[in-house]
């Protein structure tokens, strides 16, 4: 009888420490309205990644390399991104791209130029010190979540700053950076570009070969996103740690746009572990936007020319917003839900996020996703689909994470830590 009630008890006791499975509502029985309410209660329970967000730049070209000020993001901007929109959004953890231009590989000036972008990032978290933090490791984020501040780690757009110095990944690692897209609109002196047409080195060249080593000895994310698909498949042969596309979309939807990624890519960095970060511009996610853009382009160059506006005045992007709905330019919220969904049915819920892309598509943005505090409405299309909380939790931060934190016990690794 003892024995009897000990062994209950036991039972008891590991019945109660074992986790238990978040129980979701039936979502089936909810109104619109309820699932919209329940999409944005998801949102700010969970830490929301955003694998590429161009505030840095945007801030460049808007003058800070003169002023040496940077823009008051801590209130509401014109721009997708800011304080209160990313409060209201969800959005925890935005890479700040340190984008580097093509140009600067051509012209010199390369390191100078994403120094600059990274010391204007630092400046955003210590200018307002109540909003944002900077974060090194998914664990500072998580800290940051906790007291209610704004992560901002760092990727970098294009490996021009590192030169051919070997040292410079190092540098950079030692600034911050935690990711690097190995090149962006041109071949560059590490691998070819999707952009391009040269196939200078036909995927990742030599030095290239030695920056990728580097990156995983210091746990640096390697970053397929812009490359060619040759240098995609160097990267997975090369790389000794999951990589990561932080800013793409499924070429299905967009056949011939070599920029985003095939199906049998996506299943490829699934079976080496990576995630890949869906892209929200409309371009990326149909062909019907595609389609439409150069027509949209040559139309708007002339109306510009013709009021004698810039890309900036209110009078521009009126008109601008008004035509690319005329005729049908811009896609919908739900594609971009679509485009996560492909990526589940092909390799599974634990190999995709979000990269918007956001200040960086432009006004390419599609309908219900104009800036990061749409977020929930992305999750919304997701619910609608049948995802679960647990599956968008994954979504959100968990897959992001999990790649992350290999790359760092990679790193320990390969130091012999």
């Amino acid at each position: 009888m003892i024995r009897n009630l000990l062994l209950l008890a036991i039972i008891l006791i590991a019945a109660c420490s074992t986790p238990q499975k978040e129980s979701q509502p039936d979502i089936s029985s909810m109104t619109d309205e309820e699932l919209k309410a329940y999409a944005d209660e998801l949102v700010h329970k969970y830490i929301i990644v955003d694998g590429h967000v161009d505030l840095p730049y945007r801030m460049e070209v808007a003058g800070f390399m003169l002023k040496k000020t940077v823009e008051d993001v801590s209130v509401e901007t014109k721009g997708n991104f800011d304080y209160p929109k990313a409060k209201k959004g969800g959005l925890d953890a935005p890479f700040m791209s340190i984008y580097i231009p093509s140009s600067y590989y051509f012209n010199g000036g390369a390191k100078e130029f994403a120094d600059s972008l990274i010391d204007m990032t630092n400046q955003v978290s210590a200018t307002y010190p109540d909003k944002f933090a900077t974060a090194l490791t998914p664990e500072d984020i998580q800290t940051n979540f906790e007291k209610g501040l704004i992560s901002l780690p760092l990727g970098m757009e294009n490996g021009a700053p590192i030169g051919d110095d070997l040292a410079n990944v190092k540098y950079f690692f030692d600034r911050g950076i935690r990711y690097i897209t190995l090149t962006h609109s041109k071949d560059n002196q590490i691998a070819d570009s999707s952009y391009d047409t040269t196939y200078t080195w036909n995927g990742i060249s030599p030095f290239g070969e030695k920056v990728v080593a580097e990156m995983n000895r210091l746990g640096i994310m390697v970053d397929v996103s812009h490359i060619t698909d040759s240098a995609f498949y160097d990267a997975l042969a090369l790389s000794k740690a999951p990589v990561i596309a932080s800013h793409s979309s499924c070429r299905y939807y967009t056949p011939g746009f070599h920029r985003n990624m095939t199906d049998q890519m996506i299943k490829d960095l699934a079976a080496n572990g990576g995630v890949i970060h869906i892209n929200f511009g409309s371009t990326f996610l149909s062909e019907e936007s595609r389609s439409k853009d150069a027509v949209l382009e040559e139309h708007l160059i002339n109306y510009k020319v013709e009021n004698n506006l810039s890309e900036d005045d209110s009078a521009y992007i009126a008109y601008y917003n008004a035509y690319a709905e005329e005729i049908g330019y811009f896609e919908d919220v739900k594609m971009a839900a679509t485009h996560i969904d492909r990526v589940v049915k092909l390799a599974g819920i634990d190999y995709v996020g979000f990269g918007s892309d956001f200040d960086g598509v432009g006004n390419s943005l599609p309908k219900g996703l104009k800036d990061v505090s749409m977020f929930p409405n992305v999750i919304y299309e997701l619910l609608k689909m049948g995802y679960t909380a647990e599956d968008i939790e994954k979504i959100c931060y968990k897959n992001t994470f999990r790649v992350w934190n290999a790359v760092i016990e990679k790193a320990k690794e390969l130091q012999g830590a």
